[in-house]
């Protein structure tokens, strides 16, 4: 159907109410045109109950548009001004960097985005007082331990306070209910969402920098170090800020994206994951004496996790998902053998070389993830079986989060006091 607004296609239009999949599909073809198209014979279907929701579908969104909070926009511009100002602080005050950036990295950006959402959802004051309280004294604690670049437990308590602040920013998202019932898989995927949003805004940004710098060098004014120092620092750090802001306000902008590329990547990662496990037992290499190789199988199980996770959303709109989770499957099961061979070494390192921080902190984390993937491995057979749903698998993913914060606080507060800042 062509939509040149005259009667006749007007009438063929109308006709089409009866017809859910037609009008599905000429949108699909031109919503710009599909929705002038609607609006002018509007008038004449209003009494239908499907131009009612195609109404509601088209118009809606916009409609929340226009009441977007000007003091929500206030928010996010002094947020982004901040973090700036918490970046640059080393240069203000002369202060290493390599002391200031690794241990308050998290700092620059998490607190003010937990801050966000505790202010959107209006938090009780419960809520806010705790997390202001964790924060402060995680701040001072590990600003206070000794200044030691070979102290592995210190070490590893920056490490883990990044992860630390990352599930307090998830507790400010679910509005206090971290350790609840509450679905604590849209915090993973509004993550998902977000790096995908922050991975276009750097590109942008580099896109204008290379623009900006170019023009002033036809000139022969070379502002390049002046550029990066005072103002390509605040845009960096303004980017997750700035990133949060649009995927709240615009979730079906990338909503659909993350699970299109887990489904594109889940064949490619399982494939390579093989080709891998095969590779090292045939060249002899052995995470049991190669501190690296077992720092990859850690890595490698996290993206595992988070495949699975977001190619569950894109499974659910198949015919029949049985073969996709069959995919997965062998996917979680790989990562279970990965999980097995970074275990067992760690084991034989405790072992053959004593018990060190690195060891025992790699060992909670690996036994956590170990139980995590076998949930998710029991069930992946009963959603093939069709004897539960997919949801349960998100949430069995999802379900360890307050775990996955009880160890890093462990790790960060308790190890350099146990192990005397050694």
């Amino acid at each position: 159907m062509s939509f040149i607004p005259n009667s006749t296609v007007k009438e063929d239009f109308i006709s089409l109410f009866d017809n859910p999949h037609q009008l599905e599909s000429l949108y699909r073809k031109d919503p710009a045109a599909f929705q002038r198209m609607f609006s002018e014979t509007y008038p004449s279907v209003s009494h239908l109950p499907a131009a009612q929701c195609w109404q509601e579908r088209l118009y809606f969104q916009s409609k929340e548009r226009k009441s977007l909070d000007k003091k929500e926009l206030l928010f996010i511009v002094i947020a982004a001004a901040v973090a700036g100002f918490l970046a640059k602080l080393p240069d203000f005050f002369q202060w290493q960097n390599d002391f200031y950036y690794s241990r308050n990295i998290s700092f620059i950006l998490l607190p003010l985005l937990s801050f966000y959402f505790l202010w959107k959802h209006q938090s009780n004051r419960k809520t806010i007082l705790i997390t202001i309280s964790i924060m402060l004294v995680s701040c001072i604690y590990i600003n206070l331990l000794p200044d030691s670049t070979q102290s592995d437990s210190i070490v590893q308590a920056c490490i883990h306070l990044v992860f630390l602040m990352w599930t307090l920013w998830g507790n400010a998202f679910l509005n206090g209910h971290l350790f609840g019932k509450d679905n604590k898989v849209s915090y993973l995927r509004f993550n998902a969402n977000l790096v995908i949003m922050c991975g276009v805004l750097v590109l942008a940004g580099f896109l204008f920098s290379g623009m900006v710098l170019g023009m002033f060098e036809l000139i022969n004014l070379n502002i390049q170090e002046f550029y990066f120092r005072y103002i390509a620092i605040f845009g960096i750090a303004a980017i997750p800020v700035i990133g949060t802001y649009l995927v709240e306000q615009n979730p079906d902008l990338v909503n659909k994206i993350s699970p299109v590329i887990a489904r594109i990547f889940t064949p490619l990662v399982f494939v390579t994951l093989l080709i891998f496990l095969i590779a090292i037992m045939g060249k002899g290499q052995s995470p049991f004496n190669d501190r690296n190789l077992l720092l990859i199988f850690n890595g490698i199980l996290i993206g595992v996790m988070a495949i699975i996770l977001f190619s569950l959303n894109e499974i659910g709109k198949f015919i029949r998902p049985e073969i996709s989770l069959i995919v997965l499957l062998g996917l979680a099961l790989l990562a279970i053998l990965s999980n097995g061979i970074a275990l067992s070494a760690i084991v034989y390192r405790l072992f053959s070389f004593g018990i060190t921080i690195n060891r025992v902190a790699i060992l909670g984390g690996n036994l956590l993830i170990l139980s995590n993937l076998f949930l998710v491995i029991r069930n992946l057979i009963l959603a093939i079986r069709k004897k539960a749903p997919m949801e349960k698998i998100e949430n069995s993913i999802a379900a360890f989060l307050p775990l996955y914060a009880v160890w890093a606080a462990i790790v960060t507060f308790l190890f350099p006091l146990l192990f005397g800042f050694k």
